[in-house]
């Protein structure tokens, strides 16, 4: 004879839709029974859209995080003896920060458990960039993520499926029912894994503009509040940056490309954008693990933060020193007339190296690692007629077609002395105590 389920789904279904709030125990007994397949994904679906339409309290949102917690396994990293730190970026278009962020900060002597994902659509995944070095691996087993962490300080790799699988279900879910904007599922998803994480302390950048995944800062800054919220309600010290995603980050859209520009800014070069973005996050995620006035901008520049780099690279199969995978094919664009780049909107850009094949439109599909595209000027820059204004690669030429179509009026030249599009600064405000 089956047990007697606590709760029915179609009544929950109903509070939410009719605006209701759902108790603690209806949340918990809901994210459990989804979990192991009780309630279908149909019901799922109507609750997603329910939440998607009339909201979560504060209350709801925190139930509902930790009931994806409680559905798999929490790691503990106090057998370190050293402070753990860690960084999320909600994402964009050219947004490699994670790959300089890490072995920077991890060489202040803070521990940085940076557990990524992969690209979906026209943002990057941190993996696929780093799976462009030859024999880098993303998948750790836990001892080798805690011998890597007291070894190297620092490790970027893929989470292991033990940690909230009720998020990876009802991810997946509300990917393919249009509700993957709801703030409250946003909120719970990215906290239900970090904090299972067992990070002490956690830096959000959360991304506003045409190129990020929530466009208005006011329903950016909602979300970063929300998460802010959860992680002090859990015991993790939370902060967020929000930060400007309407042009592309860096000179770099792609993946082996990305990472190239990461390594410069770890030689201590790199476009100013990048550097400013990682020295901020860095200071951010430093402080919050009680590293106070750390010259991070020195490391950047004396090679320890390379150091950090090779040494993690190395301790997941890579090897540092090995040339990069370069496109078959290349295509230029030229400017047409002499004047001033006053354009550039991110997200057309990253549809345009999403085509080339950066990226990929199912979890399934295989990446291109040398596909992407390099820009050659930034909004501001006085350009030559004749003179290249990025260039596409890709290993089938077939692709550039498409790709044009993707960044046709994204960019545009004007006269000197014409207005430059107005992006408002990089770093527009922090929230957190």
């Amino acid at each position: 004879m089956s047990a007697v389920e606590a709760f029915d789904a179609v009544d929950l279904i109903r509070t939410k839709r009719d605006r209701g709030e759902l108790t603690t125990d209806q949340i918990g007994w809901l994210v459990d029974a989804y979990t192991r397949g009780y309630v279908a994904d149909e019901q799922m679906s109507a609750m997603t859209m329910a939440i998607f339409l009339n909201g979560m309290t504060r209350r709801e949102i925190r139930d509902m995080t930790m009931a994806m917690i409680a559905s798999g396994e929490r790691m503990d990293f106090s057998a370190l003896g050293k402070p753990t730190t860690d960084k999320h970026s909600t994402g964009g278009v050219g947004d490699k920060i994670t790959l300089p962020l890490m072995p920077l900060v991890a060489s202040f002597g803070v521990a940085v458990p940076q557990l990524s994902g992969r690209g979906l659509g026209h943002t990057g995944g941190t993996l696929d960039k780093l799976e462009s070095i030859p024999g880098w691996r993303a998948e750790l087993s836990n001892e080798e993520m805690f011998a890597q962490l007291r070894d190297v300080g620092g490790v970027i790799c893929a989470a292991g499926a033990g940690l909230a699988p009720a998020d990876k279900k009802l991810y997946a879910l509300r990917d393919i029912t249009g509700t993957v904007e709801a703030i409250p599922l946003i909120a719970s998803s990215i906290m239900s894994k970090k904090i299972a994480e067992g990070t002490g302390a956690l830096v959000l950048d959360v991304k506003f503009g045409s190129g990020a995944f929530l466009q208005d800062i006011e329903r950016s800054r909602e979300l970063a509040r929300t998460m802010v919220e959860l992680g002090e309600d859990a015991g993790v010290a939370t902060s967020a940056l929000l930060t400007n995603m309407n042009v592309p980050l860096g000179l770099t859209i792609g993946n082996a490309n990305e990472v190239r520009e990461s390594v410069e800014v770890l030689a201590g070069g790199g476009p100013a954008d990048i550097r400013e973005l990682t020295v901020a996050l860095a200071r951010e995620m430093l402080e919050l693990a009680g590293v106070a006035d750390a010259d991070v901008e020195a490391a950047l520049d004396d090679g320890r933060a390379m150091d950090t780099w090779r040494a993690s690279i190395r301790a997941q199969g890579g090897d540092p020193d090995a040339p990069l995978p370069v496109a078959k094919e290349q295509h230029v664009v030229i400017a047409d007339r002499d004047g001033v780049l006053v354009r550039q909107e991110a997200l057309p850009f990253g549809i345009g190296a999403w085509r080339l094949g950066a990226g990929r439109a199912r979890k399934e599909d295989p990446v291109q690692h040398a596909a992407g595209i390099d820009l050659h000027a930034k909004p501001g820059d006085v350009v030559r007629a004749g003179q290249p204004l990025f260039t596409l690669h890709a290993d089938e030429p077939a692709r550039f077609a498409r790709a044009l179509e993707a960044v046709e009026g994204a960019w545009e030249i004007g006269d000197a002395g014409s207005a430059v599009q107005d992006g408002g600064p990089l770093i527009a405000e922090r929230i957190g105590r």
